[in-house]
C-alpha cells in the first residue's frame, strides 16, 4: 500500500496563522484562553482565532459565508501554499475531506436573535457542509468533497478517510482537517447548562483548562480552522516535496454504550487498530497528543484505555493535552492537535501538559513537564480524538 506523506500544513487558530509560530506557543504554554461575553449569567472563557477575513474574501464574497467557513478557505489555502508547487493536477483527482461538527453557528444565532427577519442566506451559511464545499470552490476541486459531521472527532475521522483515499489511488491529493467557529453566546449557554465548561476565577482566566490536574473542572471553547495536504510518500518524493510526516495508521472505533459517557475498551480498540495498521508496538510511539479535555471522568477513561493498550510501557508514553492552551475546537480539534502532532515529530519537541501541577492519581501519567520539552529520538506519535456519540479516532504519524 502506499505510505502517506503530510506535505502541507495550514492553520487559522487562536495562536495565530502560521503553523510554526502556533508551534512555539504551545511550546512556551502561552494560554489563549479570555474572557467571553460578560453578559451571561456565568463567567466564561474561549479562545478566538484573530482572523482578517479581508485577506481572503472581498465585501460581496462574504455575503452568506460564515465565520467557519471564512476560517476553513483560509486554512485550506495556507496548507496548499505550505505544500508548494503540488504539479499539473486533474481536478477531479484533488479531493477536500473535512471536519465540522456544528456548521455556521454565527448564522444560526443572528438568524434567532434577527427580530422576526432571517437572512435569505442563512440555511447555506449554517449547513455543516458549507466549509468543504468552500474550500473545493476556492481550490478548484472537483473530485470527492466530503464532511464528516463526528462531534469531536470530526477533522481526525476526515483526516483518515483522506489517508485511505490516497493510499487506494483514488486521489492525488488530499486536502483534508477542520473548521469550527463556535463562540457565540447561545452555543456557550448550551454547554454551560451541559456542566462540561471549565469553571471560571477572576484573574485565573487563562488557566482555567487544567488537563489531568486534581483541580480539572472542564474545557473551553476554542475556534479556528487547521488543514494538512497528503498525498503518497511516492509522490511527494517525485515532486522533491517536503515532507513533515508520514501517517502510518488510523484506528476509528465505537463505544456503542452511551452519547456522552465515554469508554476505555472503545477507545482502546482505536488505538490498537491504528498500531495494526502502522506495524508498531506500543513501546515504538513516544507520544501522545491527548484528546485531553479537563472533565472529571474523560480524562480517567482516556488514562484507563492507554493503559490497558501500553501495558508496562505506559510510562515511555509521554503525554500532553494542548487543549488547556487552545481551548476545545470541537469539529476542529482532530485537526488542529494533528497538525500540533506532526510538528513535534518534525521538531523533535513535545508541547507541555499545561496548568496541572497536582495530577489526579486516578490520570498518572508521564504528563509532558513545561522545562523538559524535548524529544530527540522522538519517531513516531499519536493524536487522540474521542467524541461525543461513543466516536474514537486515533491518528499515527512516524516521522517523514
Amino acid at each position: 500500500m502506499n505510505a502517506v506523506a503530510v506535505t502541507g500544513l495550514g492553520v487559522v487558530a487562536p495562536h495565530g496563522d502560521d503553523p510554526g509560530h502556533l508551534f512555539d506557543a504551545l511550546l512556551r504554554g502561552d494560554s489563549a484562553l479570555e474572557p467571553v461575553f460578560p453578559e451571561l449569567p456565568k463567567p466564561a472563557v474561549a479562545a478566538r482565532a484573530a482572523f482578517d477575513e479581508s485577506r481572503w474574501f472581498t465585501k460581496l464574497q462574504l455575503a452568506g459565508v460564515d465565520r467557519v467557513s471564512q476560517l476553513a478557505v483560509a486554512a485550506a489555502d495556507l496548507a496548499m501554499r505550505d505544500a508548494g508547487a503540488v504539479g499539473a493536477l486533474d481536478p477531479e483527482r484533488i479531493g477536500v475531506f473535512a471536519g465540522c461538527g456544528m456548521g455556521g453557528a454565527a448564522a444560526l444565532e443572528a438568524a434567532y436573535r434577527g427580530g422576526g427577519r432571517v437572512p435569505p442566506l442563512t440555511i447555506p451559511a449554517f449547513m455543516p457542509n458549507a466549509p468543504a464545499s468552500h474550500v473545493a470552490m476556492r481550490q478548484g476541486v472537483q473530485g470527492p468533497v466530503l464532511t464528516y459531521s463526528v462531534a469531536c472527532a470530526s477533522s481526525s475521522v476526515a483526516i483518515a478517510e483522506a489517508a485511505k483515499a490516497v493510499q487506494r489511488g483514488d486521489v492525488d491529493v488530499a486536502i483534508a482537517g477542520g473548521s469550527e467557529a463556535l463562540i457565540v453566546p447561545g452555543v456557550v449557554l448550551a454547554w454551560q447548562a451541559m456542566q462540561t465548561l471549565a469553571s471560571v476565577k477572576p484573574g485565573e482566566e487563562a488557566r482555567s483548562v487544567r488537563p489531568f490536574a486534581s483541580d480539572r473542572s472542564g474545557f473551553a471553547l476554542g475556534e479556528g480552522a487547521a488543514f494538512l495536504v497528503l498525498e503518497s510518500a511516492e509522490r511527494a518524493r517525485r515532486r522533491g516535496a517536503r515532507t513533515y510526516a508520514r501517517l502510518a495508521g488510523w484506528g476509528l472505533s465505537c463505544d456503542a454504550t452511551h452519547l456522552t459517557k465515554p469508554d476505555a475498551p472503545g477507545q482502546a480498540r482505536a488505538l490498537r487498530q491504528a498500531l495494526r495498521l502502522a506495524g508498531l508496538q506500543p513501546r515504538d510511539v513516544g507520544y501522545c497528543n491527548a484528546h485531553g479535555t479537563a472533565t472529571r471522568i474523560g480524562d480517567v477513561v482516556e488514562r484507563e484505555a492507554l493503559a490497558e493498550v501500553w501495558g508496562d510501557d505506559l510510562d515511555r508514553l509521554r503525554v500532553s493535552s494542548t487543549k488547556a492552551l487552545h481551548g476545545h475546537l470541537l469539529g476542529a480539534a482532530g485537526a488542529l492537535e494533528a497538525a500540533a502532532t506532526v510538528l513535534a515529530l518534525h521538531r523533535r519537541a513535545l508541547p507541555p501538559n499545561m496548568h496541572g501541577a497536582a495530577v489526579d492519581p486516578a490520570c498518572a501519567l508521564n504528563l509532558v513537564a513545561p522545562d523538559d520539552t524535548a524529544a530527540p529520538d522522538l519517531h513516531a506519535a499519536i493524536s487522540n480524538s474521542f467524541a461525543f456519540g461513543g466516536t474514537n479516532s486515533v491518528l499515527l504519524f512516524c516521522r517523514g
